[in-house]
């Protein structure tokens, strides 16, 4: 079930002009890049930035969402038309064959559902060839991201063309174990209308997620520093082992 903030068409329109700087993408870009591939699947790829941005290159791009309403907003980009966009998850993808599966921004972090978890890393593995790498980020949780999540550090206004002034701030509502629950607000000025999204992203520890890597048949490569956050993010780079002999 996607948040409202992805499957409300009036906040999934405004989504893009309230977090302009996508230099989080860059690194991922780049690691493409080096490892040459040509089939990318984008896990949780929300409102197409990264998918598109892949599909200027010339790679063939699969993008999965559960939010319907964030897709649309993908589709009508332009090139919008290069990539296969899904509406659903990753348990239910087609044979595809991918050189790289990718979760960015907090898309790894909003799989709460232990069973979902399981069955997104289970469904990156099937989907990718043999020699393929799965790279997905998530915050430390002994940075504790959670303590700013209030209205006076998040507050601000942003004016967006064609909508007008959009007031967007966060309220925390509980903390429960790896467990963090907020609220985003976002008033627009037009006709005053003011929507909420409630959030629940789930803060796992290094070792949590080895060991989930390794349960579903994953080598880890490296984890690595989200360059644009250095220290407070994990970002992992896992590897389809390739076919033994006798397999």
């Amino acid at each position: 079930m996607a948040d409202e903030l992805f499957g409300t068409p009036r906040l999934a329109a405004v989504y893009d002009p309230l977090d302009p700087d996508r230099g989080d993408l860059d690194p991922y870009l780049r690691l493409a890049a080096r490892l040459g591939a040509k089939r990318v699947l984008d896990i949780g790829c929300g409102t197409g930035v990264f998918a598109l941005r892949l599909a200027q290159r010339g790679i063939e791009i699969v993008g999965v969402d559960p939010a319907r309403a964030s897709l649309d907003v993908a589709r009508a980009k332009p090139g919008g038309d290069r990539v296969r966009w899904i509406c659903g998850d990753a348990t239910t993808l087609p044979p595809l064959q991918a050189d790289l599966a990718t979760m960015t921004g907090n898309a790894a972090q909003q799989i709460v559902d232990p069973h979902a978890w399981q069955g997104t890393l289970k469904g990156a593995y099937e989907a990718l060839r043999p020699g393929g790498h799965l790279v997905f980020e998530t915050r430390d949780p002994s940075r504790r991201a959670w303590e700013s999540w209030n209205r006076e550090d998040t507050y601000r206004v942003t004016e967006i063309p064609g909508v007008g002034a959009v007031e967007y701030w966060v309220e925390l509502l509980d903390v429960a174990g790896p467990l963090v629950t907020f609220r985003s607000h976002y008033v627009f000025a037009a006709d005053g209308q003011e929507l909420t999204s409630d959030s629940t992203l789930i803060f796992r520890d290094r070792t949590e997620v080895e060991a989930d890597l390794a349960a579903r048949g994953f080598t880890l490569r490296e984890v690595c520093d989200a360059p644009d956050r250095p220290g407070k993010e994990f970002v992992f780079v896992a590897l389809r082992p390739a076919r033994t002999l006798d397999s």
